[in-house]
Order: structure tokens, then C-alpha cells, then sequence
């Protein structure tokens, strides 16, 4: 039953409703049991009345000489018959059932009483009129010694109980009646000032600055609406991060970018000096051609952070198999490792082993071993006398849940200073001449992440010369997504 219909939910109707409904079925539920509460009360002090009728009735009974008799007082005639609102009927019947007095069509009792002197009471009918009976027995030792019992029943019509149980009703219910609006009122005005917080709320969202993005202050709302404002608070929290992490996008992105343009235009502006011979051209040219190649590579890597930053929660989980991933990257990046003469190679478990399984995003995952074999083709130099070699491995452990992925080679490693800093946007480690943007090892540090994975850095060869480095990532495969 809703008493408040609107086009969108309301909160205020929904819990007005739940508190009307209840209130208005309750009223006639109020009126039928007033009414026979009404009923008892008006009959309790006639039904006394009838009993000390019918108890003084019964001493006017006699038996002597083996005579039955009942003799009635003019007085006490007049009192039973003076009312001129209801009907006084009365009955004395002897042991044979002959009429010793009163009003021979009164129904007879057709229950008896369990104690000698004890009344019943009961309702029945008198010429076409309800009345209210009341019948009580009077026992006697007969001349053979036989008992002799006589019914003396009063009755009388019930217009006095049905007035008085009308008064009754109506000085109850009256101030019910009375007093309902005034419920729903106070229930209504109960109402606003319950949810008034939460307009208070709205007035506080509605009022703020769009770039406000700090948490709500929860210490001025209800605890039921705390849960509410926390959620909120957590989704701003979360905006606010999403925002700064779109900020710095853009910003690494025309810090990085600014360079290669900028040689670029050099470049061509040389190119069209005047007096350029054909060399100089060609020079001009290649440099070009080198700056292109690094803002193109610079924006695939910016591309790469901030797919791996934001954009992998519209991406659903799958079953990856890491072991092939890793082999597919290792053959893309073959022809540049031989073009640097480099040894690079897979060492570990095969494709579809048990435990080289976990849910995860291919594409962020192949990104991250690209980046890792990217970086250690990048700075493990490699001669004729000392090629470099390069090993990625996948390594899995199906009873303690662990999957590794290894990237190892034999360059110069890297100083215990820089092991953290390198994880940063845009770090490169000093005294290095290798081309890179910055960015590779902040990505897999970033995928790493999404997949509940962590990243470690350590000596690939401790206590030798160079020592090398090996760059982990291990996967827990209960919390892998």
C-alpha cells in the first residue's frame, strides 16, 4: 500500500508510508476491540444487578407442609417492573416445572448451575427483544426426602447496556480521532527533521568548487549515512588519482616529447641552410630520422604507462599462459639482439606446463617482459671479446602457488642507490650513453602492480666482475587477477 506515489523513488515517501500504513490499519482493529472492551465494562454492573435480583428472588421461596410457595412483596413487584428504559422479566418454576410466579414464556435454562446458589448468566431472547438472563436454583428436601429444586431466573432487555457501551466507545474513540492528525503530523515533522541531514549533505556537494576534490566531513552526518559519505569519499579519492595521474601523463608526455621535436626542427633547419652540401643533407637527414624514431618510441612507451595506470580496469582477466608470452617476446626481439650481438635465449618451463598458468591481461603482460628484455638489450654492452648474453625464464612452483619471470644478463648491474630510483618516471642512471626514454621499468612496475606481483632487482652474478642484473617479478597465484 503506498499513500505517496511518485515518478522516482523517494525516500521520504518509502519511510512515510511504512509509517502511515501500519498507523491507519491499526484504527479499525482499535475501533472493533474498543468496541468489546465497551461491551464487557457496560455489561459487568448489570450482569451484578441481575444475580442480586436473582439471589433475592430465591429467599422468597418456601416449602412447607409439602406445599411450594413464593410470595412476591408489592414493593419489591414494582421495584423489578419500575423502568422505563428496559423490560424486567422474571420466572419461579417449582420441581414439576408448575409456575409459582412471573412471566410464564421466559425460555427455561438449559444449563444449571454446578454449585447450590450459584448463578448463570446468559443471553437469549423475549418477545421478540434480546435479553441478558440470569438463573439460579433453589433445592429443597421433599416429604420423602427427595430433593426438590426450583429454577428463579431474571431477565432483561439490554437498551441501558447498549447506551452505556456507546458512551463508552464514543469518550474513547472521540479523542483517537482527535488525536490521529496530530500523529501524523508530529510523524511527518519527525520525518523532515530525520532527513535533513542529508539535505544538508546535498547542499554541502552542490556548493562545492568543481576542482574540489577533499573527503566530506563524516562527523556531521547520521552513523546509518557514514557508510554512504565514505563510499563517496573513497570514489573522490580515487578521481583525485585518476586526475593527477592524467596530469602527470601530459605533463611527462610534453617533457619528453619537447626534446626529439625539438631536434627535429634543428635538424631541418640546418638541412635548408644555404651552401648545404649533399653530405651535410644526408647527416641532417639521419638525425632526423634517429629523433622521429625516438618520439615515436617515447610516445608507444607513454602510451604503455598510461594504459597500464588507468586503463587496465576495462580490460577482463583471462587465463595467460606466461611461459608463452615470454617465448613470443623473446623472438620479437631476436633480430635487434643480433643486430647488437647479443646472446639472448629462453631458459624454463615449456608452454602449457602446470603452474605457468594465471589470470591476468596479455597484452599488459607480454608489455612487461617486452620492457624488461627492451631495457637489458639497451645497457648490456656487447664485443667480440665479451658478447653479451641475455636469459629470460619463466620458473613455476604449483605447490606454493608462486610463479616467477626472470630477465638476466651479464652488463655492469646496477648500484644499490639506484635500485629504487630507476622505478621512477624518466630516471636514468648517470655515466650511461644508452638510448631510452625512462620509462620502461616505471611500466613494469605498473603492470607488476596490477597484477598483485612484485618486483625485485639483484646481482645476476654476485662477487664477479661485471656482477650483471636480474630483474624478478614473482606472482602469487591465489591473488593473481
Amino acid at each position: 500500500m503506498r499513500l505517496f506515489q511518485h515518478g522516482q523513488r523517494s525516500l521520504f515517501g518509502e519511510i512515510l508510508d511504512w509509517m502511515l500504513t501500519p498507523l491507519l490499519l491499526l484504527v479499525p482493529v482499535s475501533i472493533g476491540m474498543t468496541w468489546l472492551v465497551a461491551q464487557g465494562i457496560a455489561n459487568r454492573p448489570f450482569d451484578r444487578t441481575l444475580q442480586f435480583n436473582a439471589q433475592t428472588l430465591a429467599r422468597l421461596v418456601s416449602y412447607q407442609d409439602g406445599l411450594m410457595q413464593f410470595r412476591l412483596p408489592q414493593a419489591a413487584s414494582e421495584f423489578l417492573r419500575a423502568d422505563d428504559t428496559d423490560h424486567v422479566y422474571y420466572q419461579v418454576l417449582g420441581a414439576d416445572g408448575q409456575l409459582l410466579g412471573g412471566d410464564a414464556d421466559l425460555p427455561k435454562a438449559l444449563d444449571e448451575a454446578d454449585n447450590p446458589g450459584d448463578v448463570v448468566l446468559r443471553d437469549d431472547t423475549m418477545r421478540g427483544q434480546t435479553v441478558r438472563v440470569a438463573a439460579t436454583w433453589v433445592t429443597f428436601n421433599g416429604v420423602d426426602g427427595a430433593p426438590l429444586r426450583v429454577q428463579i431466573q431474571v431477565a432483561e432487555t439490554r437498551e441501558k447496556q447498549r447506551v452505556l457501551a456507546a458512551e463508552i466507545i464514543k469518550g474513547v474513540l472521540l479523542p483517537q480521532f482527535a488525536i490521529l492528525p496530530l500523529a501524523i503530523l508530529l510523524i511527518w515533522l519527525a520525518l523532515v527533521r530525520g532527513i535533513k541531514p542529508l539535505s544538508e549533505l546535498e547542499d554541502r556537494i552542490r556548493e562545492r568548487r568543481p576542482d574540489d576534490l577533499s573527503p566530506l566531513d563524516d562527523s556531521q552526518v547520521p552513523v546509518e549515512v557514514a557508510p554512504l559519505v565514505m563510499s563517496v569519499n573513497g570514489l573522490l579519492t580515487k578521481l583525485k588519482e585518476t586526475l593527477a595521474t592524467q596530469k602527470r601523463f601530459l605533463a611527462d608526455a610534453a617533457h619528453q616529447l619537447k626534446t626529439p621535436l625539438a631536434g627535429l626542427r634543428m635538424q631541418a633547419d640546418l638541412a635548408l641552410r644555404d651552401g648545404a652540401n649533399e653530405d651535410e643533407l644526408k647527416q641532417s637527414l639521419k638525425h632526423i630520422g634517429r629523433s622521429s624514431i625516438r618520439a615515436t618510441h617515447t610516445v608507444n612507451q607513454l602510451l604503455s604507462l598510461a594504459r597500464a595506470e588507468g586503463g587496465i580496469g576495462a580490460l577482463a582477466p583471462m587465463p595467460c599462459d606466461l611461459a608463452r608470452l615470454a617465448i613470443e617476446v623473446v623472438r620479437e626481439a631476436v633480430p635487434r639482439a643480433l643486430d647488437r650481438r647479443i646472446d639472448l635465449g629462453y631458459d624454463g618451463v615449456q608452454p602449457g606446463v602446470p603452474g605457468a598458468q594465471l589470470q591476468g591481461h596479455p597484452t599488459l603482460l607480454k608489455e612487461l617482459v617486452r620492457n624488461l628484455l627492451d631495457n637489458a638489450i639497451a645497457y648490456t654492452p656487447s664485443s667480440a671479446d665479451q658478447p653479451g648474453v641475455i636469459t629470460v625464464r619463466v620458473l613455476a612452483d604449483p605447490f606454493g602457488k608462486v610463479l616467477l619471470l626472470q630477465v638476466e644478463d651479464n652488463g655492469a648491474g646496477i648500484a644499490g642507490p639506484d635500485r629504487e630510483l630507476i622505478f621512477e618516471p624518466f630516471y636514468r642512471v648517470l655515466g650511461n650513453e644508452a638510448d631510452g626514454s625512462g620509462l620502461g621499468l616505471p611500466i613494469v612496475r605498473e603492470i607488476a602492480a596490477r597484477h598483485d606481483a612484485q618486483v625485485s632487482l639483484e646481482d645476476a652474478h654476485p662477487g664477479r666482475q661485471p656482477p650483471g642484473a636480474r630483474f624478478t617479478v614473482r606472482f602469487e597465484l591465489e591473488r593473481s587477477r
